[in-house]
């Protein structure tokens, strides 16, 4: 008889945790508590427009890559997924003109010189940063002491690129926005930059998202979040693994230092191993008595959330003829809790039918920020739809300003915040991802000593998260698994 695997939450970790289990020949039963799979990697409808909330990007577009291979094995991704590449990724409106930022560096520096001559020879040395950092990819490691029936191999060269760009990254994440700006004398192109910079991280999102636009990837799969999710899904089934929704798990039940199963609505369900796939800043909750871990510990102190407050409106109005991802300098800055707001940036989806019906256009406008607190207050004391009203009227009022044929057109509008992300995908502070603070990676453990047959997956174990991490931490996860069962793995083809 088959081992059995319950996963405890039916997001990316989990459904890849389930579908490598699957493979591997255990019998498996996932657990998620929210009415459909998928976590952060959602989307949803409002009066026929579909509003993308978590799938922007994805790493992994890339035929051959390891993280794309990974992709396949589960099913999120094949042959008959159409993979569109936005071209240019970005535009940045100065002064009624567009500046474009391509995938392609090369294209974007000469782009960018035509602009602001004056500065080329500083572009160059930020188009040289962006090449060195497209030569780095995320590699795919397999657990020291599994069995496999193919191992992945790490190039050495990677090894080699990863150490020699150390000290650049480092510089990158550490300087400061006035310092870097600096190196430029043009006003406008200091405008761009600024957007792109962290506050944590300082300019390395921008070099990774650039990197990885230059080396060919980061397309954004057809029909975004629910078809992705739903291969999987499928997937899962097809193996003949169990998803069961509206289903939050209460507890881990733990015996003589072992996971044993869980509870669910009441129900006790046995089980072999349990994988916790839910955020793990949030397990505790799991436990009669919280589990203690160095690596936990480290991973509470250590992680930074990154949040979001969404902004989608539907518009009765076609806007092909507008940029695909759009940023702008706003006239008057919003401001949202304690962040003053300089910039909005766009997701216009008029060019993909699956979004919005013949003629109209699905947009989302993001206020990136740790607004947490403002909007438990406000639901606290009874003002959080009008506070929702108000940041909606604000952006409104500024893409009407941008896109003419927006005003008097907007006919739904829906604001998702860190409260909505909480409440339905269960993460913590409802954040989908993790700051990047440090260069210094760093990947916390997926099993806890002292309790046996109890595997932690999910996107906060490893900076700064998303979708690949969860995917790699799920198939970690049954590493270990396999490990401890004396298993043999089934790796990707």
């Amino acid at each position: 008889m088959n081992k059995h695997v319950i996963v405890v939450g039916g997001g990316i970790a989990g459904l890849s945790a389930g579908v490598y289990a699957k493979k591997c020949g255990f019998d498996v039963t996932i657990l998620e508590s929210h009415s459909v799979a998928g976590g952060n990697c959602t989307s949803w409808r409002r009066d026929g427009y579909l509003f993308e909330g978590g799938m922007h990007w994805l790493t992994g577009t890339k035929g051959g890559d390891p993280i794309n291979k990974l992709w396949r094995h589960i099913g999120a991704l094949d042959d008959s997924v159409k993979i569109y590449e936005s071209e240019p990724f970005y535009q940045y409106g100065y002064n009624g003109t567009r500046i474009k930022l391509h995938r392609n560096v090369d294209m974007t520096m000469w782009h960018l010189a035509e602009h602001f001559p004056k500065d080329y020879g500083a572009l160059r040395l930020l188009a040289e940063a962006i090449r060195r950092v497209s030569k780095l990819y995320i590699p795919v490691r397999d657990l020291r002491g599994v069995k496999v029936t193919k191992k992945s191999q790490i190039p050495l060269a990677l090894a080699a690129q990863a150490l020699a760009t150390k000290s650049m990254l480092s510089a990158y994440a550490n300087v400061s926005l006035e310092a870097y700006l600096e190196k430029f004398k043009h006003s406008g192109l200091r405008d761009i930059l600024s957007f792109f910079y962290n506050e944590e991280s300082g300019f390395l999102p921008f070099l990774y998202t650039f990197g990885t636009l230059t080396r060919g990837d980061g397309g954004f799969p057809d029909g975004g979040s629910l078809p992705f999710v739903q291969r999987i899904v499928d997937t899962l089934e097809s193996l003949g693994g169990k998803l069961l929704l509206n289903r939050p798990v209460d507890r881990v039940i733990v015996e003589n230092g072992r996971a044993v199963g869980v509870t669910a609505a009441g129900q006790l369900l046995n089980a072999d191993a349990v994988i916790i796939a839910s955020d793990t800043m949030m397990i505790d909750q799991l436990f009669d008595i919280p589990p203690v871990s160095p690596g936990l510990d480290a991973m509470r102190r250590e992680t930074k959330p990154t949040m979001c407050t969404q902004i989608a409106l539907g518009i009765n109005a076609d806007l092909k003829d507008y940029p695909e991802r759009y940023i702008f300098k706003l006239p008057e800055p919003i401001k949202l809790a304690e962040q003053i707001h300089e910039y909005l940036n766009f997701y216009n989806y008029a060019g993909d039918p699956a979004y919005s019906p013949p003629g109209k256009t699905a947009m989302t406008i993001h206020l990136i920020g740790d607004s947490y607190d403002f909007w438990a207050e406000a639901k606290n004391e009874g003002h959080y739809a009008q506070e929702k009203q108000k940041i909606a009227n604000k952006v409104i009022a500024a893409i009407e300003g941008q896109v003419s044929e927006a005003k008097g057109n907007v006919e739904v509008v829906d604001v998702a915040t860190p409260l909505t992300y909480e409440r339905y995908c269960g993460n913590w502070k409802g954040s989908w991802m993790t700051e990047m603070a440090d260069i210094k990676v760093k990947a916390y453990p997926q099993v806890i000593d002292g309790l046996g047959a109890l595997y932690l997956a999910g996107q906060r174990l490893m900076p700064p998260g998303g979708l690949p991490v969860a995917l790699m931490t799920g198939r970690q996860a049954v590493q270990h698994l396999c490990k401890d069962t004396d298993t043999l793995f089934v790796s990707e083809e």
